[in-house]
C-alpha cells in the first residue's frame, strides 16, 4: 500500500524512534553523525537530537529520531534493535506511541526542507514549480487610515503566493495557494520600506491556470514563528513500546 507523506513537519508517533544504550566514549556531535550516517540509510531523516541520560542514569546518552515516512521508521526500527552499530554494545531501538488523545496542528516545512523532500522522492531533476501570482494582501496602508496613531507593532504583513508544482515524468501539474502573516515589528526595516522581489523563471502561457486558482477550497495559512517550534511540544506526549521506557538507574 502506497503511503502518503504531508510537506509539514512529522510530528507522528509511527515516524518517531527512540534510541538509548548509547554509550558515553563518543561526544554527542559523534554519536549524531553516526546516527544521521546509520538511520539515513533507511530513509530521509527529518531530525536527530541526543541528549544526555539523566544525573540518576548510567553514563551515556539517547535519541530521539524523525523519519518523514512510518514505512522508513518502521524498517528502521526492526533493522537496528539490539544491533551494535557503530559501538561495541548492542542499543535499543523502539517507535513512539502517542496517546490518542493528543492531536497538533500540522506545522509548515520551510522552504530549504521542502526541496530536500521533494529532491529525496522525485529526484533533483524530477520537479519544478514557477510562481503564478504574488500579492501583497498587507493591511499597512489600511491601517494607516483607520487609525494613524497606530502603534507599529499592530502593523502587519501579508502575502499570497500562488504557484504550480510539475511533476514531467508523471505527466503531472498541481497549482496550490499559500499565505503566510506576520508583524512588522518582527522584520528588518530599512528607511520605513520594505521591498519584496518577484522574479518567474518564465511567463505564463496558460492562461487557464488562474481559472483553476479560484476552484482551491483550502489555502494553508501559517506564521514564520511556527519554523523551528512545535517538535518540543510533540515529544511531551509521547512514550515508547516495551512498556514504558526508562533510563537504567545506578547501582
Amino acid at each position: 500500500m502506497a503511503e502518503l507523506l504531508s510537506f509539514a513537519v512529522p510530528t507522528e508517533s509511527d515516524k518517531t524512534l527512540l534510541v538509548w544504550e548509547l554509550n558515553s566514549g563518543p561526544t554527542a556531535e559523534a554519536l549524531h553523525h553516526s546516527l544521521f550516517t546509520v538511520f539515513s540509510q533507511f530513509g530521509l531523516l527529518y531530525s536527530v537530537r541526543v541528549f544526555p541520560n539523566a544525573a540518576v542514569a548510567r553514563p551515556g546518552f539517547y535519541a530521539i529520531i524523525k523519519f518523514y515516512s512510518a514505512k522508513d521508521a518502521y524498517r528502521a526500527q526492526k533493522a537496528c534493535d539490539q544491533k551494535q552499530l557503530f559501538q561495541n554494545s548492542p542499543v535499543k531501538v523502539r517507535l513512539g506511541t502517542k496517546h490518542k488523545a493528543v492531536q497538533h496542528q500540522a506545522l509548515a516545512l520551510n522552504s530549504s526542507q521542502c526541496q530536500e523532500l521533494a529532491n529525496y522522492y522525485f529526484g533533483f531533476n524530477g520537479w519544478s514549480k514557477r510562481i503564478i501570482k504574488l500579492q501583497d494582501l498587507s493591511d499597512l496602508e489600511e491601517g494607516a487610515k483607520e487609525d494613524t496613531a497606530a502603534p507599529l507593532q499592530k502593523q502587519r504583513l501579508k502575502f499570497f503566493c500562488a504557484l504550480e508544482v510539475v511533476l514531467p515524468s508523471y505527466g503531472c501539474r498541481s497549482p496550490g495557494a499559500g499565505m503566510a502573516e506576520e508583524p512588522l515589528d518582527n522584520l528588518e526595516e530599512e528607511s520605513g520600506k520594505i521591498a519584496v522581489e518577484y522574479r518567474p523563471y518564465e511567463e505564463i502561457t496558460d492562461g487557464s491556470i488562474e481559472d483553476k486558482l479560484q476552484d482551491l477550497i483550502q489555502v494553508s495559512y501559517f506564521s514564520w514563528k511556527q519554523y523551528g517550534q512545535g517538535e518540543e511540544e510533540c515529544l511531551s506526549d509521547l512514550s515508547f513500546e516495551e512498556q514504558e521506557f526508562k533510563l537504567p538507574e545506578l547501582d
